[in-house]
């Protein structure tokens, strides 16, 4: 078996397999089930409390059966976007699900309606277990519309938002670059030209760059009339619903309030001028007079080679994690021993890097898009922090493990702050030098281009009320946020304005401005490592203990428990000043 592909045997051999027919056969039985509890919710002879314990026992059932089902069809998919039976599985599954709208909405204002619904949960060890997914459910009942108005907009997502999704996701996928590398004409995946922005060759960073603008001329119209269409539907929608706003929407889904996520954004603003110092050093120390070209945003530096094979990342992962904590090590282990990972580059697989916890098995299953640089051995220990995470959360029932969007790049940070300040220790001036600017650019990405990206979809939404945008306005507007975010870091004559085409969180209705969380992560990660330095081995039981309730909690009590106030701006800022000292300790490098 190839060590580079994953595994998903565990979920199901195939999707001819008597496992998964007999399963797909059940999706409408349990659909029904709830369909009818829902529709005796008020007149049957049971309390209020047997009647939710009774409902909250279906729903888990429909929940571990549906999402194993979806897993293995978007896992799959997600790594062949031509495989047709994975393609009409997710599509028949999205289907089924818009029968359990109505069923979802009957209960959920039959428990809005309760008066005494604390009292309630209190009565009953289950209840009391799902305190806070049954609180937020009953008050998010306020936002609800008729049960006849939620189906249809189930059932019209499936032909809009879901549907102009899988058609992004098939154009980058399927995208193939021509490109002319030491001579030879050739066409490569997408991922793979785009990983070349790491590649230790300056001309071979710029060919790639190029190429990669070229081609997206192929795709550019039809990614234009997606992200419209998705946009579109989102603002509709939140309209309908009462929200004031896409963002007031996220907020509220995210478990974060407007109060904490200006907080960070203050400090975020503030450290833009010493960000830009950093850009304009690298520019400096590449050869360049006017800032940062793009292309060479990720450039290696150091004049070190720092090339991984996978058995060497692999090794060196576990290895580290071990040193911060026995459990993180096995875990990451078990994941490359078990064939979790796809971390093959090749057409048809989508770019990028994700985690996808498998609750249902108590798995996980990474994609990463592997060709042996630091960045990717980063990368790995990113996506396994995630996979942590959801090991950690293994004894929670299904319905408390659905953690909000902010808190989940905690463990990921987390996990990467550990893989650099190993590689540190153990670096050569050359390779400190790498290791450095490596951890800077990737804070630049999750500070600066999120901070970039935010101004984006703010602005992009403001827009699309007064109607949709051509590509021309897209890209110009890509470029406005850019210059706002980097200033003078990056070369105005070499910037890239067509990134909204390959960032596949635009496209997604249900997760939108999935960007500010990135930089809550990093930040939040940051202060917790600080807080391990202090601490040292006592830190490790409560910090799994807070990747434990993160699916009960909302964000700011999660961080109580640590004694963080994400309301204070000082907080953020004493997270970006760590960030800040490394890059006066790169800049005064000679």
């Amino acid at each position: 078996m190839n060590q580079m592909r994953w595994n998903l045997d565990a979920l199901y051999p195939s999707f001819e397999s008597a496992e998964f027919q007999t399963d797909m056969g059940k999706v409408p039985e349990l659909i029904g089930d709830l369909r009818g509890f829902a529709e005796q919710l008020s007149g049957d002879g049971l309390d209020p409390a047997e009647k939710i314990e009774a409902y909250l026992a279906k729903l888990t059932k429909y929940e571990q059966l549906y999402s194993r089902l979806m897993a293995f069809a978007e896992l799959t998919f997600s790594t062949d976007a031509k495989n047709e039976k994975a393609r009409q599985t997710i599509e028949a599954l999205e289907e089924k699900s818009v029968e359990l709208v109505e069923p979802a909405v009957k209960f959920q204002k039959w428990l809005g309606a309760l008066a005494n619904l604390d009292a309630i949960i209190a009565s009953s060890p289950r209840l009391e277990e799902h305190r806070y997914f049954l609180t937020e459910t009953a008050k998010r009942n306020k936002y609800l519309l008729s049960e006849k108005e939620e189906v249809l907009i189930a059932k019209m997502r499936n032909t809009g938002s879901n549907a102009w999704s899988k058609l992004q996701e098939t154009l980058t996928s399927n995208l193939l670059v021509d490109i002319t590398i030491a001579g030879e004409a050739r066409q490569l995946p997408l991922p793979i030209v785009r990983n070349m922005a790491y590649d230790k060759d300056p001309q071979v960073r710029k060919t790639a760059y190029e190429a990669e603008r070229k081609a997206y001329e192929k795709i550019e119209e039809s990614s234009a009339a997606c992200l419209n269409g998705i946009k579109g539907e989102v603002i509709t929608t939140t309209k309908l619903r009462g929200y004031a706003s896409p963002l007031e929407r996220t907020l509220i889904e995210s478990r974060m309030d407007q109060a904490s996520l200006d907080a960070m954004l203050q400090a975020i603003r503030e450290s833009l001028p010493a960000f830009r110092k950093y850009f304009r050093k690298k520019a400096e120390m590449l050869g360049h007079q006017n800032g940062l070209p793009f292309y060479d945003l990720f450039a290696p530096l150091g004049g070190a080679d720092m090339k991984f094979s996978y058995d060497e990342a692999r090794e060196f992962i576990v290895e580290q994690f071990g040193s911060f904590s026995e459990k993180l090590a096995r875990y990451a282990d078990k994941a490359f021993r078990s064939y979790w990972i796809d971390a093959e580059p090749r057409e048809g697989k989508r770019g990028g890097a994700f985690c996808y916890n498998l609750h249902v098995i108590g798995e996980s299953r990474i994609l990463a898009n592997f060709t042996g640089s630091f960045n990717d051995v980063s990368t790995l220990a990113h996506e396994l922090g995630h996979g942590y995470h959801g090991e950690c959360l293994a004894g929670e029932s299904i319905l408390n493990s659905d953690y909000p969007m902010p808190i989940a790049e905690t463990a990921s940070i987390f996990c990467e702050t550990i893989i650099t300040n190993a590689a540190l220790k153990k670096a050569s001036k050359a390779e400190t030098i790498a290791i450095l600017e490596h951890d800077l650019s990737n804070a630049g990405q999750v500070i600066v281009d999120i901070y970039n990206r935010f101004l984006f979809e703010s602005e992009l939404f403001k827009r699309r009320e007064r109607g949709s945008l051509s590509v021309k306005e897209l890209k110009d507007l890509f470029l406005w946020a850019q210059k706002e975010a980097y200033g003078d870091g990056l070369d105005p004559q070499y910037l890239h304005p067509e990134m909204w085409i390959c960032k596949p969180h635009y496209y997604y209705a249900d997760a939108n401005f999935y960007n500010y969380p990135y930089a809550f992560g990093l930040l939040f990660a940051k202060g917790l490592y600080a807080e391990y330095l202090n601490r040292g081995p006592s830190f490790v039981e409560q910090y799994d203990q807070l990747l434990s309730v993160t699916g009960k909690m909302n964000i700011a009590d999660v961080a109580k428990i640590m004694g963080i106030d994400v309301h204070s701006a000082d907080f953020w800022r004493s997270s970006l000043q760590l960030i800040e000292q490394d890059i006066e300790l790169f800049v005064s490098e000679k």
